[in-house]
């Protein structure tokens, strides 16, 4: 009996799957807001503490190193040393408090609590979960910075009213550093990983961009290296503000501190869209 002509095998296709690397910017959408809005009703209930925290370490650093290594340095330029380091501490703070939000709390609702696939499920695409909690670091560091804003005021170390402009700096980098630790977040797969990226990327621009020394006590080297940092940035747009001065190129400071968000937030939304959704 003659075998039974037999179906040809299907052609195999050529289309791929989309790559989602192959972005240029994330989706911005008010979209986020819900986003933003879900992450401060439960902060909240933490308020309290939170900003008990937000005083703790920054403050620390303030009296110890202001009223200690003060007395020894006396001034650098023309500015007392605890006034030079009160407007440092406050973009370090932000930098810090927005990069733990990006981190270890965008880690927790995402990996742990599976937040995000729930607001999956709601009217809302990745691109807005990540802007959102994009956004909602930028405000963590902005709540952190006006604390230390607050205590400098107390302390008499801020020289008039033009240090409320530092506000939307301080706001700007929240939004940036909130971005590059979200970078992190997309590529961790515990919460040890978050240590490498303090370690190896936040300390060394928490010591060499300004904040405890100025620059030019650095090597040539370093401080050449350090000027492509965003934190320097922030720092020369917050400094002449808290010592009663107007910044200088103001618009390149903020073109390399947007630039820098705007970048880490594109490539963020992809890995994570990788990981997530393909």
């Amino acid at each position: 009996m003659p075998n039974a002509p037999t179906k040809a095998a299907p052609k195999a296709t050529t289309q791929s799957r989309p790559n989602p690397l192959r972005t240029t910017l994330p989706r911005l959408s008010l979209r986020a807001l819900p986003v933003w809005r879900r992450n401060l009703r439960v902060w909240r209930k933490i308020m309290l503490p939170s900003i008990m925290g937000n005083f703790g370490e920054p403050v620390l650093y303030l009296l110890a190193f202001g009223f200690g290594f003060g007395l020894l340095i006396g001034e650098v330029g023309d500015i007392p040393y605890i006034v030079f380091l009160a407007s440092g501490i406050i973009c370090s703070s932000a930098m810090n408090t927005s990069s733990f939000e990006g981190m270890y709390s965008a880690y927790t609702r995402m990996s742990e609590q599976k937040t995000w696939d729930a607001m999956l499920g709601a009217p809302l695409n990745l691109d807005d979960i990540v802007f959102g909690e994009v956004l909602w670091a930028a405000t963590k560091a902005l709540f952190a910075a006006s604390a230390m804003l607050v205590v400098a005021s107390v302390l008499g170390l801020v020289a008039d009213a033009r240090a409320l402009l530092s506000l939307p700096v301080v706001f700007l980098a929240g939004f940036t550093f909130g971005s590059m630790a979200m970078i992190m977040t997309a590529v961790s797969r515990s919460y040890d990983f978050f240590l490498y990226y303090f370690t190896l990327i936040l300390t060394p621009m928490l010591l060499l961009s300004g904040v405890f020394f100025p620059m030019d006590q650095l090597p040539p080297v370093v401080s050449q290296v350090m000027v492509w940092l965003p934190l320097y940035h922030v720092i020369e747009l917050v400094r002449p503000l808290i010592i009663g001065q107007w910044p200088t190129q103001v618009l390149l400071h903020l073109g390399v501190v947007l630039a820098y968000g705007l970048a880490a937030l594109s490539i963020a939304t992809a890995l994570l869209k990788k990981r997530l959704l393909f």
